[in-house]
Parts: C-alpha cells; structure tokens; sequence
C-alpha cells in the first residue's frame, strides 16, 4: 500500500536510479534514432497527433494510472506543456501497460488542469502488450514508468529518459535547433556503456547498508557516482541521507534533508519521501518534526494539495505535532480524493485520528 503511496524508503533510493538501471542492453533505438511512428489507440484528451510534424517538437511521456511516480512527473509534464505549447512542443502523455483503460479519462478528470495536455490509450489489437509500448519502451530497453522520450524537429530522438529530469534549457535548445544531437547520442551510448557497472555496485551498496558496512557503502557510492551523469547525481543526496541516517548521526542527517529540501522546493516526490520517513522509520531513534512539517508543507504545495498520499503525510506530521483538528481536515482531503485500496487505507488512519491515536505506519 505504502508502496504504491511512494512511502517506502526502498523504493525511492531506487529511483534515484531509475533512469539509469531501467535500460536493456543493446537497444534497437536510442539517442539520435530516428523516432519510431505513433501507434497509438484512442485519444481520450486532446487533439489526435497521427504523425510528427517538420518544424515542431514532440515530449512522448509513458504513464500509467496505478504508478505512483507517474502521478508526481504528471504536474511538471504540465508546467512544460504550458510553458512550450506556443513554441512548437507538443506533449503527448501516452498510456501503456493499463490494467484497467476505463480508469484513464476518470484519472485525467480527477487531475484536472495538472493534467491539460494530449492523452492516448495504447494500441493493443493484435498485440496484448500494446503497440507503443513495444515499439517505443521494449525498442530502446526501458522496463520502467514515468519514460519520456523527446523528439527534435527534424523527427530525431533527442533525450530519453525520466520525465523529472527533463530540463527547460534542454526543451529551449532543441526548439532553437541548438541542441547537439550528434552528441547527445554518444554520450548516451557511453551512459549505457557504464550501466552494467552501475547495476552491480548499487547491489553492492544495497548490501552493504543491509549489512550495516557503512565505509565499504561510503566507497560504493563514490564509484557510482564517478561512472553517473550530472542528471543521475541529483538523486545521491538522499543516498546520502541515508547513509547519515544508518550511522546515526542525526544532526548532519537532518541538516542535509534540509538542504535538499530547500534546494528543490518544487519537487513534490522528494519532500514527501523525506518528510515520510523522518516521521515514520522505525529506525530513527530521533526525529525533528519542526523540519518534518516544513517539508511535508513544501511538498503539499508542490502538489498544490492535490495529491492523498502526500496529504496523508502531513496530516500525519500535523498529528504528531499536536495539530489534531488540522490533521483530521487534512486526512478527509486525502480521503476524498484517493480511490481503491488507498482510500480505504487512508479512511483507516483517519478513524484513528478520530479516537486520538497514532496508527502504525506501513
């Protein structure tokens, strides 16, 4: 459940190197590839887009609606779609791997103006896997949700990777025709050179903070990041806080928590697993809450308030804190805007608020 919620610690350790680990080795498209045609099904948002346009961009974001990261990129694909839609960009949000399609157009509903841009269902007459999903995700490797792939004007496969770390300037200089596409290829081919290596020492160093081995983990993680692009070491610092966390030096901990913190205010997936587990890990044997609820508000913010599990975080704070009626209110938000298993997840907790207790975390 917490999984899903994008709770776990785990889990997002994990995606910090996601981008890098989710490729296959030997794909048959990558950077500077010209961009496989659109396959796509229906169109549940949007003007159709059957095929890419001379002169205009094009951002291809894979998504689905049980993913829970996929959730998170969904504002910021917005904010692109928004800021570009005037300068050639079209943003294709392009649905793959549904359990469920009659779920996509009740989602994209529920999302409202996060949510604005262009949405198809996958193709999948004649192939249960679905058309897209075979010719754009299993063509270049990518075995992971939210993948973008950015298309220049001239049809070529500019970028590939995790939508959040998608930049702006790299939009801009693709639209000016200043991107250097000839060299991005080869920089990616010498990213996927390094991803076998990087599998193995994020096993290594897995094993290690498992094993409690805290300086063979300090090495690891300087040999990752030697072979990680600028891109890749964004996510370290949580590594790192991680690393602090396990040794128990909580003041050096919580003062780079902050740090990340203030330093990507808009990252509503970051916030929220920091506030999350600052305030839940069974491990802590000292919390800072004042700084958890400043990171949890952050996070809510980013999320414009719309997101139950982050909702669920601070309502969680603000309980711990004293602030029980303003939890409450909080934890019926969430409640009201979640659906599923989720909801019913989150209507527990708030019945616990409700008799003045604390649940467990999961």
């Amino acid at each position: 459940m917490k999984l899903t919620m994008m709770h776990g610690t785990t889990q997002w350790m994990g995606l910090a190197l996601a981008a890098a680990l989710a490729q296959a080795a030997e794909p048959a498209l990558t950077v500077g590839s010209a961009a496989p045609k659109l396959q796509t099904g229906r169109w549940v948002q949007g003007e159709p887009v059957k095929e890419f346009e001379r002169g205009k961009a094009y951002l291809v974001e894979f998504w689905a609606t049980w993913c829970g990261p996929c959730r998170v990129s969904i504002p910021h694909l917005n904010e692109l779609h928004h800021q570009f839609k005037d300068q050639g960009l079209v943003v294709i949000g392009q649905d793959c791997w549904e359990r469920d399609e009659s779920l996509v157009e009740p989602f994209i509903k529920k999302m409202g103006d996060q949510m604005t841009y262009r949405v198809a269902l996958d193709d999948k007459q004649g192939n249960p896997n679905g058309r897209m999903a075979e010719s754009w995700m299993a063509a270049v490797g990518r075995n992971g949700i939210p993948s973008a792939f950015l298309v220049d004007p001239q049809g070529r496969l500019a970028w590939i990777g995790h939508p959040m770390q998608l930049k702006p300037a790299l939009i801009e200089a693709v639209l000016a025709g200043k991107f250097d596409v000839d060299q991005a290829a080869a920089d990616y081919v010498k990213q996927q050179q390094n991803e076998g290596k990087l599998r193995t020492l994020w096993q290594e160093l897995s094993r290690a903070m498992q094993d409690e081995n805290w300086a063979v983990a300090k090495a690891k993680l300087s040999e990752a990041e030697a072979l990680m692009t600028a891109e890749q070491r964004e996510g370290l610092g949580v590594m790192r806080f991680n690393l602090l966390v396990g040794q128990q030096d909580y003041a050096a901990a919580f003062q780079l928590a902050e740090q990340l913190s203030d330093a990507q205010p808009r990252n509503a997936m970051l916030q929220n697993q920091l506030a999350w587990q600052i305030a839940t890990d069974p491990k802590l044997k000292q919390r800072d809450l004042k700084l958890v609820e400043k990171i949890a508000r952050r996070a809510n913010e980013a999320a414009q308030g719309k997101d139950p599990a982050i909702l669920d975080t601070l309502a969680r704070v603000l309980f711990m804190r004293d602030q029980h009626a303003a939890a409450i209110e909080l934890q019926e938000r969430a409640v009201r805007l979640a659906s599923g298993p989720m909801k019913e997840e989150l209507a527990k907790t708030l019945a616990s608020y409700r008799k003045g207790e604390v649940p467990a975390a999961e």
